[in-house]
């Protein structure tokens, strides 16, 4: 038994309480990838009214080919939201599995999710996206609602110094997210393709909507920054009256954002938006060397406070996909820290 076993416990009948509790606030949660996923797996815990919203930049796997085929939005990230969002009971978890689960094979349907095409297929069917989710996630029984970014699939283009290791001080433009989230250079800036996408406009409001809104974990230059590159959102979550949040990664990540400090987080996000404020941003107490210095950089750049909270996995939960891989978020530990920044931060009294 680990050393937090005492600690789980209490975290269990906190976030118990919470999802019994009266009105809960309305959440809106962006990112993409397993970052979004981690925090819609806390966050369900704690609101009955979560809406995520992800980006739609992805052209790599079974996502990236479905967009080349059928000129459609890349799915997988959609699908990895709608199996966050699965209850944890065997309805939930069942159809989680289904959705996540790749066809292996020597043909074409080789490494294709069931998910992805069953977003797909009733893409196709009905002829809107946003209608055809809220069907799937009716199907799922998903605790909340899952938006696509943008109506338009997106192109994400990184200007970075030293992709080529032969010219280390050369600044080169690299195309496509999954290019960009494993370049061996550093990542200077990031922008999106079209110029001037559009957002989706049932993401729009509900960012002006809600009570909370929280952006991140996850990869930083192609899953949360992307999110500030659509000026009709980025102006939403600049102009909400919504108490904002910044959740920040467990660990640099390889190639990405390799040697990045907490703060060198900060002001990459700020670079790219810099009318953007948020109100606390959201750190594991092991992953923070300097603590003064990340105080002092988010009260400059974000006019934040900054918390720190034990949210990482422990033991064979942290080591993420079988063989390895990043450090994880504990679901329980982060609906912990997330419903404890509610309460200290938000309004007095119940939730509308």
């Amino acid at each position: 038994m680990t050393s937090r076993t005492p600690r789980m416990r209490r975290v269990r009948r906190l976030v118990r309480g919470s999802t019994h509790r009266g009105a809960t606030p309305k959440v809106v949660a962006l990112g993409g990838g397993m970052g979004l996923s981690a925090s819609l797996a806390a966050l369900r815990r704690i609101t009955r009214d979560l809406t995520a919203v992800v980006t739609v930049a992805d052209d790599g796997g079974s996502s990236g080919r479905l967009r080349d085929e059928l000129g459609v939005l890349p799915p997988g990230d959609l699908r990895k939201a709608l199996a966050a969002l699965c209850g944890d009971d065997d309805w939930g978890q069942t159809w989680a599995r289904v959705i996540q689960h790749r066809f292996i094979s020597g043909g074409e349907l080789h490494d294709h999710a069931v998910g992805n095409l069953l977003i797909v297929a009733l893409w196709e069917q009905l002829g809107d996206p946003v209608q055809a989710l809220d069907l799937v996630g009716k199907l799922l029984g998903a605790h909340g609602r899952v938006l696509p970014m943008s109506a338009v699939p997106l192109e994400l283009q990184a200007l970075v110094k030293g992709h080529d290791p032969d010219r280390p001080d050369e600044i080169s433009t690299v195309r496509g997210q999954a290019t960009v989230a494993l370049t061996r250079g550093e990542v200077q800036s990031v922008h999106v393709v079209p110029e001037d996408p559009p957002a989706v406009p049932e993401v729009v409001e509900a960012v002006r909507d809600a009570d909370w809104v929280v952006l991140g974990p996850g990869s930083w230059f192609s899953s949360v920054i992307p999110h500030l590159l659509v000026p009709q959102l980025r102006e939403a979550l600049e102009e909400t009256k919504a108490r904002k949040v910044l959740s920040l990664n467990l660990a640099p990540q390889p190639g990405e954002t390799d040697g990045f400090s907490p703060q060198r987080h900060l002001e990459v996000l700020a670079r790219h938006a810099p009318k953007l404020a948020f109100d606390v941003v959201l750190a594991d107490q092991d992953a923070v060397p300097d603590r003064e210095s990340l105080t002092g950089v988010a009260k400059e750049l974000f006019g934040s406070e900054v918390e720190l909270a034990a949210v990482a996995a422990q033991g064979e939960a942290s080591r993420g996909a079988p063989g390895g891989g990043s450090p994880r978020h504990d679901p329980e530990l982060l609906a912990a820290a997330y419903d404890r920044i509610f309460r200290m931060h938000g309004r007095i009294g119940p939730w509308r």
